[in-house]
């Protein structure tokens, strides 16, 4: 449960994932539609993506559920050699051994939600799922965006500060490159991004 007590913090598995793909789809597509993703997705698309990864290697998904039952967070992970070849090739050519390496796939949650302790609950229990299964360490991707970017709303805050507190440090140059579209029936536009790693 969240510091204020207005979620419960659960994983899903089983037939209760299955019955949570459709609202962790939207989610997904809600959340990553705002800077600095900015990604314009599909319910079929996030669907299927969902499906394959909750049936990878060590797979794990966390929901942050109201008491009436919507969710309105969730955060992934899975084993970092049962990933895309365009997020494990990096960090294989760094020197990383990826069966060791756990990926922490995304972690959304809508903004009414933010600031109450919740982004800490996920990253405790992906991380202590991925202790409990031998993983010598964690790491994730996050998009890289020029700071003079027009589009970068105002009072916009970067999450480097939260997770350095965390114990992740951005490896330098090693670059991950995605593509997604950033406008409904737009281009695949190339995406550079940083990768963040913590042992344990």
């Amino acid at each position: 449960m969240d510091p204020a007590g207005l979620v419960k913090i659960r994983p899903l598995s089983g037939a209760d994932l299955d019955a949570a793909l459709p609202a962790l789809a939207r989610l997904r597509i809600e959340v990553f539609r705002a800077w600095p993703y900015l990604y314009e997705g599909s319910l079929a698309y996030e669907e299927s993506y969902l499906q394959k990864l909750a049936r990878a290697k060590d797979a794990f998904i966390v929901a942050a559920e109201t008491y009436s039952g919507e969710i309105v967070g969730c955060a992934t992970g899975s084993g970092m050699d049962d990933q895309h070849t365009e997020f494990s090739l990096p960090l294989r050519t760094a020197g990383y051994d990826l069966p060791t390496t756990f990926y922490f796939g995304e972690s959304v949650l809508l903004p009414g939600y933010r600031g109450r302790g919740i982004g800490h609950a996920f990253f405790d229990a992906r991380e202590a799922h991925a202790i409990a299964h031998g993983y010598k360490r964690a790491c994730f991707c996050a998009v890289e965006r020029p700071d003079d970017d027009p589009r970068k709303p105002e009072h916009y805050r970067p999450l480097d500060a939260f997770w350095t507190a965390r114990g992740y440090r951005k490896l330098p140059g090693v670059v991950a490159h995605f593509t997604w579209p950033e406008e409904a029936g737009g281009p695949h536009i190339n995406h550079p991004m940083a990768y963040w790693l913590r042992q344990f």
